[in-house]
């Protein structure tokens, strides 16, 4: 992977820790997803009209990407309402690398040799083992359990599908711009038609927090998929995935939550798997 790319995908890994962070605010799970896709559609609509419209053939990866997003959000919000998000968190992101990477190679056809894969094996390790508790997965609720795993699927199946379709597009900022206001529309509108307007009335105390968070996810997702246009899919979902380790980090510099031997071990296997990748 070029040093540029590598280097863009980290940055693009630290900012998606920050924006799930703003998902901490006293407001319901689902709730806060609704507001920060809310302001992604607000802050990307310029950037979606300078560009144009996408090419037709480009709009069906749109439109799945926003179902498949959509599945993401409901199932990672309901986790989160089961179960901490320490633990909900690194299963569902850790066990999607290693499935995207398979699937890019024998569906998609990218090259990624024994080294690209024994590092993104290293990174997933390393991340589920930030969601270890000396309780175990034992302590986690089933329905939780259940939900973070179908989690990481459908983070596999859009990290596929946008790959794909950046590559499709004319430009991977032209398909980013749209599929944030896509996604955006189709949220808010789920929202409303599930919770009702009533129910969303208290985003409106957190547009600061939302906008922030908004920017930051648009920012993170946008490099992900500029670098999927560059490099193996398979590779890229795995260094975004490093995502975790920054949240680790925030959990112990920022909220002093103690560094315990499991986040030490999965830090070395991530900066392990990391350098590997890097090396492809």
């Amino acid at each position: 992977m070029e040093p540029s790319v590598f280097l863009a995908v980290i940055a693009a890994a630290a900012m998606h820790a920050g924006w799930n962070a703003v998902l901490k605010i006293r407001l319901d799970p689902f709730l806060a997803v609704v507001l920060i896709n809310a302001a992604c559609g607000v802050i990307a609509l310029p950037a979606a009209l300078y560009f144009g419209l996408p090419e037709p053939h480009v709009w069906p990866w749109i439109l799945a990407s926003v179902l498949i997003h959509l599945v993401y959000y409901l199932t990672l919000s309901g986790a989160y309402r089961r179960a901490d998000m320490g633990l909900v968190y690194p299963l569902a992101r850790g066990s999607a690398p290693l499935l995207t990477t398979i699937l890019s190679v024998t569906l998609v056809g990218e090259a990624v040799d024994a080294q690209g894969f024994l590092g993104v094996a290293l990174l997933a390790l390393g991340i589920l083992t930030i969601a270890w508790r000396r309780a175990g997965l034992a302590a986690i609720d089933r329905t939780a359990l259940r939900l973070a795993l179908m989690c990481g699927l459908s983070i596999t199946a859009y990290t596929l599908v946008d790959g794909l379709g950046a590559r499709a597009a004319s430009s991977p900022h032209l398909y980013s711009a749209w599929l944030f206001v896509a996604d955006s529309v189709v949220i808010t509108l789920f929202g409303l038609a599930w919770k009702g307007p009533r129910a969303l009335a208290p985003t409106l105390s957190f547009i600061g927090p939302g906008l922030a968070g908004g920017a930051m996810s648009l920012a993170a997702y946008s490099i992900s998929i500029w670098a999927m246009t560059k490099a193996p899919i398979g590779l890229v979902a795995a260094v975004r995935e490093s995502s975790v380790l920054f949240g680790a980090v925030i959990a112990v510099v920022v909220l002093h939550e103690p560094l315990r031997r499991e986040r030490i071990l999965a830090a070395v296997l991530i900066v392990a798997g990391l350098a590997l990748i890097k090396l492809h």
